[in-house]
């Protein structure tokens, strides 16, 4: 009896989210070269999201939830503070604390659309904060917070550095932010995806694909380069 493993040849979903069209990526139909000329990483979070880019207001919107969202927890901070902090991987830090971001979250098991939707905007919000707490901590800095007049761009640079960054520097991080922002079903995509459909919470997915991010075959070969 023969059996077939893996799933080479299996069609998991089909998606509009990003789709190579003519050789060009695209996201939502939009040419990826148009938007990261033209657009910020928050209105292409949007378009991710909702299939479509945002009016004036819906941008205004969720520029200030992301801001009202991007502080983290203390004891997170405090967490990295205790680490080995020079044998801790960054992908490591980063999957364990979104993990405990859940524990801070009253609705972490609530699943209607409007508290995903809340849940997609603080773990969006949260994760350059985590990121760049970590960087500094790992060279005996101390956290910068993030401020409530920077973009998403800005504000990531503006805490990593403790320095407001120039035009130049954030439109660079603002168009890496963009080309990165999504590539169609990959393995930490479908990680997340499994792990969900199990009816678990979103940071229990957003953990997984964290998790399938950091292997070598995956985000962790630019690592290996």
């Amino acid at each position: 009896m023969s059996t077939t493993r893996g799933l080479e040849g299996i069609v998991a979903t089909t998606s509009s989210v990003s789709s190579i069209i003519e050789s060009v990526l695209t996201y939502q139909g939009y040419d990826i070269d148009d938007l990261a000329d033209n657009a910020s990483f928050e209105e292409v979070i949007f378009l991710l999201w909702n299939g479509h880019l945002p009016n004036e207001e819906e941008l205004r919107q969720l520029q200030t939830e992301l801001r009202n969202h991007a502080p983290i927890p203390q004891e997170l901070i405090d967490q990295f503070k205790v680490y080995p902090i020079d044998k801790v991987h960054p992908m490591a830090a980063l999957r364990t604390a979104i993990s405990s971001l859940a524990l801070y979250d009253e609705d972490a098991d609530i699943m209607d659309e409007e508290a995903n939707r809340l849940k997609a905007i603080k773990i969006q919000a949260k994760i350059p904060t985590i990121v760049t707490a970590f960087s500094r901590v790992r060279d005996g800095l101390e956290p910068v917070a993030p401020r409530k007049d920077l973009g998403f761009a800005a504000n990531f640079l503006y805490m990593l550095t403790g320095e407001e960054p120039n035009e130049i520097s954030i439109n660079a991080f603002n168009k890496a932010l963009v080309l990165h922002a999504d590539h169609e079903l990959n393995a930490s995509t479908f990680t997340a995806r499994v792990c969900v459909a199990t009816l678990s919470d979103m940071y229990s997915g957003i953990t997984s694909a964290i998790g399938a991010l950091k292997g070598p075959l995956h985000g962790g070969a630019n690592e290996a380069l």
